[in-house]
């Protein structure tokens, strides 16, 4: 069986495996206070354009997205974020657990608009009853989005335009960051570090064991940050394991090595289910793919591979490919072909 339906099923990049080898017996100080944290530090800095940015090591998605957000918001307000967004669908209600709740905007293709939030927050600060009502004080967007889309440019500026003119923190959520990375016209790290009060950067879906990097920009969000890290469980001990991590990700240009891998992968698997005419539930350029296939189709292909089902349609049922830092070519191969038999 040939696995397509995550892009972290695997260990982790040779690079990655050889430093953690090569350093396993050095000595150093713990929870993320290590030469290699430092290092890893400086060169993400580098990436962000931002000499004062604070980056911070935890150890996955969830432990991060719950982390920022219980440190920015006050116990009456809540988090805007997209219908489809992780941390309302697939965080087991970790954000609400902290006491905030999220606040779902319609999303077709998995992105919001800049329009949207400010409706939202006008219409909120325009009813009597505000006070009785969690109050919006921060946008969530990820990139990419839970179903595959990019935020161009010109799209976060206007979200963070709105967010400055209101008062708003935004906060993008970078899980699977090197593939929008690779997409052409996508917001670069530094565009990120202007636009945005707080990022993250994605370790585990690029090739990292386990880790994200969150980087934040909006000095208030800075204070206390890692005692916040600790109470939630995100705090590593051996935490030179994550800046190793890291360190080689953005050595040699790394991670966007990985990024633009699978995307390249993703391209492939795309215009195969093309030519068969099969259609797409979402314009995803990432790595990760919405075909809409029959029930005779998903057997088919069932067959020798995994993939994850996502929802029926009038037209058949959305399935979702993900392509990784570890598919290999001659997977992907014999995948295309065996689309091409459908």
């Amino acid at each position: 069986m040939i696995r397509f339906e995550s892009d972290y099923l695997e260990g982790a990049l040779p690079e990655i495996m050889t430093r953690l080898n090569e350093t396993n017996f050095v000595q150093t100080a713990g929870y993320g206070n290590d030469p290699y944290c430092a290092a890893a530090r400086d060169k993400i800095k580098a990436e962000c354009r931002s000499d004062t940015a604070d980056v911070h090591f935890l150890v996955g998605g969830t432990q991060t997205n719950m982390t920022v957000i219980a440190a920015a918001l006050r116990p009456h307000q809540g988090v805007l974020a997209a219908e489809t967004a992780h941390i309302g669908v697939h965080e087991t209600g970790a954000i609400e657990a902290t006491g905030h709740k999220v606040l779902p905007l319609s999303a077709p293709d998995g992105k919001i608009s800049a329009a949207q939030v400010e409706k939202y927050v006008l219409d909120h600060r325009a009813d009597e009853s505000f006070e009785h009502i969690v109050q919006p004080a921060m946008v969530y967007i990820s990139q990419p989005t839970e179903t595959g889309t990019v935020y161009s440019l010109a799209e976060l500026r206007d979200i963070s335009n709105v967010c400055r003119k209101l008062d708003l923190l935004l906060y993008i959520d970078g899980a699977r960051l090197a593939c929008a990375l690779a997409v052409e016209g996508a917001p670069t790290m530094a565009d990120m570090a202007e636009l945005c009060d707080v990022f993250y950067i994605g370790g585990t879906k690029h090739g990292a064991l386990f880790g994200e990097a969150v980087v934040i920009i909006r000095d208030e969000l800075k204070r206390d940050f890692r005692y916040l890290i600790k109470q939630r469980g995100g705090m590593l001990a051996k935490g030179r394991l994550l800046g190793i991590q890291f360190d080689t990700l953005f050595t040699d240009g790394l991670y966007y090595k990985v990024g633009e891998r699978e995307v390249a992968l993703a391209k492939k698997l795309r215009s195969a289910f093309e030519k068969k005419s099969i259609e797409f539930y979402y314009p995803s350029p990432t790595n990760q793919l919405f075909p809409v296939l029959t029930e005779r189709q998903i057997e088919a292909l069932s067959e020798n591979y995994s993939f994850s089902v996502q929802q029926r349609t009038d037209t058949g049922t959305v399935v979702r490919f993900c392509t990784s830092w570890a598919s290999r070519d001659e997977d992907v191969d014999r995948l295309i072909k065996d689309i091409e038999r459908l």
